[in-house]
């Protein structure tokens, strides 16, 4: 009996030690709108958690008091074992390095070549030679699959291009989390399924932790090891895809309908 108590223990211990992203009775309001009333999750090593939730119930403001654009107003938020609040604006840019973000745009600058798009990141690494940062460029555009646009201009690529041209730069610096705000938005069902099993690729690859906010059931199938519903405010429901599409909840099954 004591033997499998130990052993009970140390699996626990080694469970905590894989946890990336801790986020404990987490609050946001914006006056008297109380946005975000009570949110709890934590996210392991490797894991993608997929996000779901009607416009406006407080995932994208979730993503972004992750990165600290948004102050909440209690409770904590651990990424990488820092708390976001406590920390000055050095050492938050050291955790937004370790974090990658794609927009749902790319956020691309659109005067620059895919090449200096890339290279954009690395600007305040004087310690890369150029011969390194054309190889972590080429690795990043392989890795999506666009090694043949490097000298293009970014509105010559498609939509579904520059979204994975936005992670390729995402990606430059190896991040360790990446937050995904609505990854297939404004993609035809081919190239979302594109988007859809790339982000696997870079988890796979990578190693990363995700936070994937969709309204695509097909994405969140394709990509979710785990997933959570917001509802005013609060996680109303957990689980993977099969359980919450199985859900006894009408209103959880909506999102699958």
């Amino acid at each position: 009996m004591a033997a499998e108590t130990k052993e009970a223990a140390v699996l626990t211990d080694t469970q905590q030690s894989n946890v990336v992203v801790e986020v404990e009775h987490l609050k946001v309001a914006f006056g008297n709108k109380e946005v975000l009333k009570d949110i709890n999750f934590k996210i392991n090593k490797g894991e993608n958690l997929v996000v779901l939730g009607k416009s406006g119930s407080g995932k994208s403001v979730l993503i972004k008091c992750m990165v600290g654009l948004i102050e909440p107003d209690e409770g904590k938020l651990l990424i990488l074992d820092k708390n976001i609040s406590g920390l000055n604006t050095d050492e938050l840019n050291k955790i937004r390095k370790k974090v990658g973000f794609l927009f749902q745009s790319g956020a691309l600058y659109d005067s620059m070549t895919v090449r200096e798009n890339l290279e954009f990141p690395l600007r305040d690494s004087k310690d890369i030679s150029k011969e390194e940062k054309n190889k972590l460029v080429e690795e990043a555009l392989k890795n999506v699959g666009l090694e043949d646009t490097i000298e293009k201009m970014p509105s010559e690529l498609s939509g579904g291009m520059r979204k994975r041209l936005g992670l390729a730069r995402t990606l430059i610096l190896k991040p360790e989390i990446m937050l995904y705000d609505e990854p297939t938005t404004g993609l035809d069902p081919i190239t979302s399924r594109e988007i859809s099993e790339l982000i696997l690729k870079v988890q796979k690859e990578y190693n990363t932790s995700s936070i994937i906010i969709t309204h695509d059931m097909a994405c969140a199938k394709i990509t979710a090891n785990r997933m959570i519903v917001f509802k005013e405010g609060i996680i109303a429901s957990e689980g993977t895809f099969d359980e919450l599409e199985k859900s006894e909840d009408t209103w959880i099954r909506s999102f699958f309908e």
